[in-house]
Formats: C-alpha cells, structure tokens, sequence
C-alpha cells in the first residue's frame, strides 16, 4: 500500500495536548478514532519512535504520520450544477445552495457537494480526508449557504488547514435574528463544545469547550422585533454562530436546533449566509477574497421583515 508521510512540528500553545488530541485537530476532518489506529499500527512516529495515544507533547517535538493512500472513492460522481467562483489547478471556491449537504454521510449518499465536485473535477481532489470527504478542508451546515473553498491537491489542502488551525482566514456571515440587539456592534466570547446532555447539539461549554469568539455588527432592525446582522469569525467551531447568538438571546430565524422552537416563516434551516471568504492561495501566497450574493430567499425574507407591523417575538 502506498503511503503518504505528513509532518507536524509542536508548538508551545500545543505542550501537554495529546497526540492523538493534536493530529485531530491538525488534519482537520480525520477522526479521533481513526487517527488512533493509525497509532496502534504503528504509523505515528514521535521525534522518530512510535508512541501511545495517550502521549503528552511538548514543545519543539516533531510527529511523523503516514497516510494511507485514499481508498478507490465509493462516493459517485453526479452532474449536479454547481456556482463556481473560482477555480485553479489547486483550489475551487463554490457558493453552496440552501439544502445541499457537503459530504456522503449516513441519510445523505448522493446529491452533495462532494458529489457534483467529482463528477466537475474528474475525481481530481485532494485525499486527506478520506473517501467520503475528498476535497473538504472546511464545511457550512445543509441549510447553510455561501463560499467554501475545496482543495484539488494534498499541498493546497494542508496549506488551507493550517490557516484554519490559526484563524487567519477571513470569514464573515449574515444571519436573521429573533430580537434587537442593545449595542449595534458586540463580541460573543464563550467557549463552545458539546451539549452535555443532548450530545447531537452544540452548546457554550466552559468545562470541556473549544475557545470560541464571534464579532456581530447590526445591520438592518426591523418594526416586528428582528434584525439583519453580520458575524465575523475569529474562530471557526461547529454551529458557533447559530450557538453563540441563541446563547445571547438572539436565536436564527428558522434554527429549530438551537431556537425557540417557533418558525414563523416556515422556514426549512436557519437563515444564515457564508457571504466573505478570504485566505491566502496555498500555493501562491496571495490573498484573495471572495463574496457570494445573498441568495433570493434571504432578501424575499428582508422584504417581509421590513413590511411586518407587529412584533412576532
């Protein structure tokens, strides 16, 4: 079996993290699980010598991992339209649509983005990820729309990573909210990790949470008690946006995970938008910058707000 050897150098920030903790985190999108069996076959070398999962690190140690090579891909390429943005012999940069899932997973093995980008890209789509996520270094939620960049080789994908693991991507959203915000500018600083009870959901964790920061401006408020704001990532943990503004008092319209449990509009998924994405091309190093339009149901539902009289909180 071919292999593919990847290196990752401790930092001080990493000191005392578990190695199978600290490769989770680096490959961004490689499970705990499978990382520790890459382990326990003796794939994982530390400053030269295979270790435990249970290894502490420290700062200045080096940490060789084979990858296998990807699997022949399972995943069927699917002619489904797809609004590029941009695309390289290295990345292409989507505006995902509203109910489209990124990635094959269990309920959803066709009709997503990995699929249409098979199909696109001739199968031509870095592998780090695995088979059923070939290409993905980040996602938005089904119901979730705006950029996302996908990565065509192994390089672009660790180089995308690695801007991720440091959060010097730019990357801001608009989003509906229940509510008017007091301040018209305001930060969410509150770690976020798994809901301790209902482990399918998200929540602001202080005990086992991720650091977790969110920067929201006010953008439009409306008479019926909404408002259209804009959230800029510093962080970019799952469901941060839609946990951190609920966590406040300001819930998505339409987020029935995180929400009141009311939908108004009947809306099918929270209204939030992946409108600016920027990062440095992995491999030119130039920055660029890249902004989808806010999709059609967004604006009809900024229309309606505008012309509602009475609250509906």
């Amino acid at each position: 079996m071919n292999e593919q050897s990847v290196i990752y150098d401790v930092s001080p920030d990493d000191t005392g993290m578990r190695i199978d903790s600290f490769i989770t985190k680096m490959t961004n999108g490689l499970s705990r699980s499978y990382i520790q069996k890459l382990i326990m076959d003796g794939a994982v070398f530390l400053d030269g010598k295979p270790i435990k999962a249970s290894c502490r690190l420290t700062a200045g140690q080096r940490i060789s991992l084979l990858l296998p090579e990807p699997e022949e891909l399972s995943v069927e390429p699917e002619n489904i339209p797809l609004d590029i943005l941009y695309e390289d012999k290295d990345i292409i940069v989507v505006n995902k649509p509203k109910d489209m899932v990124v990635h094959p997973a269990a309920g959803h093995t066709n009709g997503t983005l990995v699929n249409a980008l098979l199909y696109h890209c001739r199968g031509n789509l870095s592998g780090i990820n695995g088979v059923l996520r070939p290409g993905i270094v980040h996602r938005i939620d089904k119901d979730t729309t705006g950029v996302l960049v996908v990565c065509k080789t192994d390089a672009a994908h660790q180089g995308i990573a690695e801007q991720l693991k440091v959060h010097s991507i730019t990357r801001k959203y608009n989003a509906l909210v229940m509510g008017t915000l007091r301040e018209q500018q305001g930060k969410v600083d509150a770690p976020v990790g798994r809901h301790p009870i209902d482990r399918k959901k998200m929540a602001v964790n202080y005990q086992n949470g991720k650091n977790a920061v969110t920067h929201y401006t006010v953008i439009e408020t409306f008479p019926c008690g909404c408002s259209h704001i804009e959230c800029t990532l510093e962080t970019g943990r799952t469901h941060q946006i839609r946990v951190h503004m609920a966590s406040i008092g300001h819930p998505l319209l339409g987020d029935m995970v995180y929400g009141t449990g009311k939908n108004p509009f009947h809306l099918e998924g929270q209204a939030l938008h992946a409108r600016v994405l920027g990062f440095l091309h992995p491999t030119t190093g130039k920055y660029m910058e890249f902004e989808a339009p806010l999709p059609d149901y967004f604006t009809e539902l900024i229309d309606r707000l505008r012309k509602i009289g009475g609250t509906i909180n």
